[in-house]
């Protein structure tokens, strides 16, 4: 059975959120919660349904915009 859709995007984002913070790669709080809401949204819209899978994306493609943007500021 699966969860319903707002429960099942809460709780990817908060794994995302929980695990971005314990590792100091959160950054500001207004953008990660932005980005993080949006990655898992889409994901979701693509028909990705598994909680871990969500949160797991989600965190690779915010470290991944964390770096490039890193790079982009140092140039």
């Amino acid at each position: 059975m699966h969860e319903p859709l707002p429960i099942l995007m809460e709780t990817s984002i908060q794994i995302a959120w929980d695990y971005l913070d314990r590792t100091g790669d959160l950054g500001d709080p207004e953008i990660a919660s932005r980005f993080l809401l949006y990655a898992v949204e889409q994901m979701i819209q693509r028909g990705e349904r598994r909680r871990l899978m969500l949160s797991n994306r989600a965190i690779d493609s915010y470290k991944r915009y964390r770096a490039e943007r890193s790079l982009a500021v140092a140039s």
